[in-house]
């Protein structure tokens, strides 16, 4: 038997997202036309947009569908570079965050604590009156969990500079925790559907009333001009199911508390982030004296799917950015991630496995 733990990486899709999506996946209707089929179309597209605009407390007007979180990212960092040549992020941002950031801009990464969490002052000071054109700031972290202080860093860059733009990366922290985009007062937040049970190669990048950011990707004038190209109907309808389902925080809280303390009991286990005030689904663990691509490879052949914090990419299981910045070990660790599928013998089998690998391994060890 299969115990899926992966969900931050990307959750199955919920049978209701399915059932919604079905229907869709054989039409042949655009939005942008004027016959029956576009405006069947185009009010199942306009329906998705009001029910991702509640889940993040945002106006319909304000979505805009994109193929996913990372092509929100890359919109919000380009249309923004247009504004200035300097941008700030934070040390413990998405590498979709970091990488587009450096290769626009003049970019200041901002340093956090050990739990991965920023300082509002030190980002902040790190803004240049003029120069900055955004500040990015993640709402809470993809490896530890850790929440950041997301309206307190908006209101602290408001002062240091009015006009500067904050783009929040939300990414993981939708369908897990309240988000309300219009009462933390930022100006950009960028959403992915498949990381909360809604079906991969859709997302959006909410745009603050009012603001005119130049489009990443222009040919058509679909999203009111803001993003061109042939709407995903299918999938925007199954991201808007899966937002309707709103949030559950409770149950994946309970679920990785249980993991939390069965896996303190392994002998020199540790847990990195913010064990209180973070995701409810995710944990990441410190398993000193072993590799992690051993400790991944063990828990695979016991049927348990997890990842390693050492990277932003299975393929390559090099230093985590995020753990380097919290000054902890940044080459043995595991994600451990919960999602709406996950049951309590789910956890209760990755802790006995977990147990057992690393025991075989530091025996080897010797």
């Amino acid at each position: 038997m299969r115990h899926y733990l992966d969900h931050a990486s990307t959750s199955p899709a919920r049978p209701e997202v399915v059932e919604a999506m079905l229907p869709w996946l054989g039409a042949a209707a655009d939005p942008g036309r004027v016959h029956t089929e576009g405006h069947w179309a185009r009010a199942a597209v306009e329906t998705a947009r009001e029910q991702v605009a509640a889940l993040v407390g945002a106006r319909g007007r304000e979505v805009v569908f994109t193929s996913g979180a990372t092509e929100a990212i890359a919109t919000a960092v380009w249309g923004a570079a247009a504004r200035g040549p300097h941008q700030v992020v934070t040390a413990v941002e998405h590498s979709a965050v970091r990488e587009a950031a450096g290769r626009t801009s003049e970019v200041t990464v901002v340093e956090c604590d050990g739990v991965g969490r920023v300082s509002p002052a030190d980002v902040a000071a790190a803004v240049r009156p003029g120069e900055t054109a955004v500040v990015h700031v993640q709402w809470g972290n993809h490896e530890v969990a850790t929440l950041q202080p997301v309206a307190d860093v908006v209101r602290a860059c408001r002062e240091r500079a009015p006009d500067v733009l904050v783009h929040v990366d939300a990414a993981a922290a939708v369908g897990h925790v309240p988000v309300s985009f219009t009462a933390v007062g930022a100006d950009l937040l960028s959403v992915s559907s498949h990381k909360f049970g809604g079906p991969q190669g859709v997302g959006a990048l909410v745009v603050r009333r009012g603001l005119r950011l130049r489009p990443l990707l222009v040919g058509g004038e679909q999203e009111r001009g803001r993003r061109a190209g042939a709407e995903n109907v299918a999938g925007i309808v199954g991201f808007g199911a899966a937002a309707a389902l709103g949030v559950e925080e409770a149950t994946p809280r309970r679920l990785t508390d249980a993991a939390l303390a069965a896996d303190l009991g392994v002998e020199g286990v540790v847990a990195y982030g913010d064990t209180e005030a973070r995701l409810p689904h995710i944990l990441c663990l410190g398993v000193p004296g072993v590799e992690a691509e051993a400790v991944l490879l063990g828990l695979d052949q016991a049927g348990i799917a997890v990842h390693s914090g050492s990277a932003c990419s299975s393929e390559s299981l090099e230093p985590s950015p995020v753990l380097e910045a919290m000054g902890v070990d940044a080459q043995r660790s595991l994600r451990v991630s919960v999602g709406w599928s996950t049951t309590e013998a789910d956890v209760e089998a990755f802790s006995r496995a977990l147990a057992a690998v690393v025991a075989r391994l530091r025996a080897l060890a010797g």
